[in-house]
Parts: C-alpha cells; sequence; structure tokens
C-alpha cells in the first residue's frame, strides 16, 4: 500500500496572547522552523549544521507539498501528499476569531472535522479512495494531547473516525502531564488553561477512568504499536521553565512523563523548543520519516546474566556485609552513514539512561528473576529506501552498563571507587539483510573488529533475534531485537 498519506501538523500549547498572536501570525506555526547550530555533545560543544525544517525536508525528499494558493488554503482538490497545518488557535486570535481560547475537547473536533475534509478534498466521491484514505498525524507537545483526545474521548470520535489514522508521532508531548518543581500543574490553574496539564483534567479530556494516577495510557482505543513518542533529554538549552522543571526533562516536559504506555519511543538530546529545539532538528526528522515511510522496527533489550562486583565489594559480601546497587544501561543508535544525527541516544551524561535497582533483575542469591524489569533501550525504525550500499539495512549500537555506586551495610562505598568504570561498553554492529523467510541478522562487535565486517549470524528465539554480551570483568547478558515489518 502507498504509505504517503497526507500529513496534519499539530502544534503545541501558546501560553499568552502576544504567543497566540505570534503563532496565527505564521503560514506553518513553527513546522516550517530550521536550525544551524547542532550541540555536538554533551558538554556543550556547537557545530554548524543546516537542518531546513521538517516541512521542506518532506517536500525536498518526499514530494510533499503545502495547501497554500493565492494567499488562501485550496478549498478544492489537494494531493495525497499534503501537509496540513491545523490552525486551532485563529479563533484565540481577535483578528481572525472571537478571542476566546479554545478548550482541548473543541480542539478535538475541529481535528476530526478537519480529517474530514481533507478526505473529501483528496477523494471526492471515489468510494475506493475514500476506503483506502489514511492521515498522519504529526504534533509537538499539547498538540499530541488534542490528536489523543481525538483517538480516545468516545464523545469526540468514533471507531470509525479513529480508523482514518494511520500514525501519529508525537515530539515531546507531556503524556502524563506536566510536573513544575516536582509537582503535577494544579487543577485550579485556569490562567492560559495551563490546568490542561494536569492529570485530573487530562483523564476526563482524554477519556480515561476518573481517577486515573497516570494518564499515559491509549485505552484500547488506538494501536499503541502505530503511535510513536520522541523525548527531548536537553534541559539546559530551554527557557526558564528549565529551572522548574529540572534534571532529566527537556527542560519542561519530564522524561518520565513524555511517553504512551506501549507505544515505541526514542530519545534525543534536544530542547522543548527553541535554537536547540526537538522539532527543528535532524535527529527528529530522521525518526518521523523512519516511523512514518520506514519498512522495519526494532525494539532492542537488554537481558543481564550476571553484574559482576569488584573485587573489594564482592569481599565485603562474602563477609556477609549487605551490599546494595543499581545500574545504569545506555544505549545510542545511529543507522550506517549517519554523521550529525542519532536516532536513540540514552546517556548518563544526559540524565536518560535507564536505571535499575539490582533487585528488580536478580534474586537476593544473584539469581536472575523469573520475570526481571529488563531494560528496554529503544525502537529504531529503518528504511531500506536509504540503504548506501549492497542490500542490507546496518545500524550501530553504542552499549554500556555502569552502576551508580555500592552501599555496603548502608553507607555508600567510596574508598576504591573508580569513577567512569564500565562492567560492558561495546558497540554492536547489525546488518539486517532480507531472505526467503524473513530478516537475516548478523552483528559485529565494532570494538573488537571492523564494523563493516559481515560478523557472526544472531541466535534466534521465535522472531526475535539474540546477541550473546560478555566482558572480562564477567559480565554478561545479551541483547534482545524484536523486529517488526511495517504494518
Amino acid at each position: 500500500m502507498d504509505p504517503y498519506f497526507p500529513i496534519i501538523y499539530v502544534r503545541g500549547y501558546a501560553m499568552r496572547p502576544q504567543d497566540i498572536a505570534d503563532t496565527v501570525a505564521t503560514p506553518y506555526m513553527g513546522f516550517n522552523l530550521g536550525a544551524t547550530k547542532v550541540r555536538q555533545d554533551w558538554r556543550g560543544g556547537v557545530v554548524r549544521h543546516v537542518f531546513e525544517s521538517p516541512l521542506i525536508r518532506l517536500m525536498k525528499e518526499h514530494g510533499y507539498r503545502d495547501v497554500y494558493q493565492d494567499g488562501g488554503e485550496i478549498s478544492g482538490p489537494v494531493a495525497a501528499k499534503s501537509v496540513v497545518i491545523y490552525r486551532y488557535y485563529d479563533a484565540a486570535d481577535p483578528d481572525f476569531g472571537d478571542g476566546r481560547r479554545l478548550s482541548i475537547l473543541e480542539a478535538a473536533r475541529g481535528l476530526r472535522a478537519l480529517i474530514h475534509k481533507l478526505r473529501d478534498q483528496v477523494c471526492g466521491d471515489d468510494r475506493e479512495k475514500r476506503a483506502a484514505f489514511r492521515v498522519h498525524l504529526v504534533a509537538h507537545s499539547m498538540g499530541g494531547l488534542v490528536c489523543r483526545t481525538f483517538l480516545q474521548n468516545d464523545a469526540v470520535g468514533s471507531s470509525a473516525d479513529r480508523a482514518l489514522v494511520d500514525k501519529v508521532f508525537t515530539y515531546a508531548t507531556p503524556h502524563n502531564g506536566i510536573e513544575l518543581a516536582g509537582m503535577n500543574v494544579p487543577g485550579g490553574l485556569g490562567l492560559w488553561h495551563m490546568n490542561n496539564f494536569n492529570r485530573g483534567r487530562m483523564a476526563d479530556y482524554l477519556g480515561l477512568p476518573e481517577g486515573s494516577e497516570r494518564v499515559d495510557s491509549l485505552n484500547g482505543r488506538f494501536p499503541p504499536e502505530r503511535f510513536f513518542c520522541l523525548v527531548g533529554t536537553n534541559h539546559r538549552d530551554y527557557g526558564a521553565a528549565r529551572i522548574a522543571a529540572g534534571e532529566m526533562s527537556d527542560g519542561l516536559v519530564r522524561i518520565a512523563n513524555a511517553t504512551v504506555k506501549g507505544a515505541p519511543r526514542a530519545f534525543v538530546h534536544r530542547s522543548h523548543s527553541g535554537p536547540y529545539g526537538i522539532v527543528n532538528s535532524e535527529s527528529g526528522y530522521q525518526n518521523l520519516v523512519r516511523f512514518l515511510f520506514g519498512d522495519l522496527c526494532v525494539t532492542g533489550s537488554l537481558e543481564c546474566a550476571c553484574l559482576p562486583l569488584p573485587p573489594s565489594i564482592r569481599r565485603a559480601r562474602e563477609k556477609g556485609r549487605r551490599v546494595r546497587a543499581s545500574y545504569y544501561f545506555e544505549a545510542t543508535v545511529a543507522p550506517r552513514g549517519a554523521f550529525m544525527f542519532k536516532l536513540n541516544a540514552r546517556r548518563v551524561e544526559t540524565e536518560s539512561a535507564v536505571l535499575r535497582r539490582f533487585d528488580e533483575l536478580f534474586a537476593s542469591a544473584g539469581t536472575p528473576l523469573q520475570r526481571p524489569r529488563s531494560p528496554i533501550l529503544f525502537s529504531a525504525f529503518l528504511d531500506s529506501s536509504k540503504i548506501t550500499a549492497g542490500r542490507s539495512l546496518v545500524f550501530s549500537i553504542d552499549l554500556a552498563v555502569s552502576t551508580t555506586g555500592y552501599t555496603v551495610d548502608g553507607t555508600m562505598s567510596t574508598r576504591r571507587h573508580i569513577p567512569g568504570e564500565y562492567l560492558f561498553r561495546n558497540t554492536v554492529t547489525v546488518r539486517a539483510t532480507p531472505g526467503e523467510t524473513g530478516w537475516v541478522l548478523r552483528y559485529a562487535m565494532a570494538d573488537d573488529q571492523w564494523g563493516e565486517s559481515r560478523g557472526r549470524t544472531a541466535e534466534r528465539d521465535g522472531e526475535d533475534w539474540l546477541i550473546p554480551l560478555r566482558s572480562a570483568k564477567g559480565f554478561s547478558g545479551r541483547l534482545r531485537l524484536k523486529p517488526r515489518a511495517r504494518a
């Protein structure tokens, strides 16, 4: 089936009246914003890189076009490869509307009407085209909540309406609300509709059960595998809100609140918006187009068999002393040929590594739990049309496992602590090649051999691929890769 459906962009929250006026005064409401600067690394090194904007790149690389002509929006037929900006803020600008800000429910109903209008413009009265019609929803921040309200609230959209949506991609959406200074935005904070991010209010407009502690569930209304969450991890380059949002956020949305349960997600070192923002970034764009148009999704998780202790800590444990530890799991994923972007970057230095306690993975005797909470590291979408050599999809996974430190009898052990020491670290190069019975996977440990080598064939566990991991210190485990073809 032709993957090129119309794209509807739903922008995020405009707080003050002046912010609304500035938003309404632009044709593309931020989807056209590019950037020229990239944080080279977590230390703040800046390199020049011209990113023309998601809109321009979709036009240049995929043949999309906008729906404007002669100073207005096209009211007649439009192509399937169209980018439509959902201008739900126009009503809140006194120049175009009555100056009243739409509620989330009203914005969601407007999105439903826009999708139906777009189907008429693309398909006309052609029954076959109307039956096959779908849209992609792409949203930033609060725009993702507008999309979810349309998809989840039965008072807004029906199952037939939801069936018109093929995929949803969200940048930096507070799927579980916004926390400032460690507290959820109060429900009574009606100024500029800031209480839209209160969980109690969110549960109401998202159609979730009253009293829901978390509001990051699609509640069975939309397949989570067709919903992608891109999470920002750079809080330093955002505005004043970053002080209240704190670390482990994009400057506004906490990492823990930026995903939907069961949905694929990726983490990139970008801020909520601004010159180093998540929408106007190469990493954001590459995740977007691979999710929309790619043909293979690979989800990686790490299963631990042994987490070794340093000799001094091991001796303390053998003497019966109480040892406790937690572990960081890091993963950076990039396709072959990438220089200026990563599809996923979960790192200790950006406060985005996966954290697990020892007792979430192992029993007290050191044997793996029957159902350990193995860290899910990434979901990477790959596109065979971007293959640069041969016929294999090639990508690298920079993996690392380290500890937060050890406590012995409740006291942090620092006497022999070596900062920056890893239990395991290596770069796994993965080559996925289509075969007669599905994808064939080979891997190479690039710290030990050239990544260009064919490497070894991965083990199979049903449909999954297994790559054994070991270190000289005694770490052992395996990387589990779950492939899924594009639906």
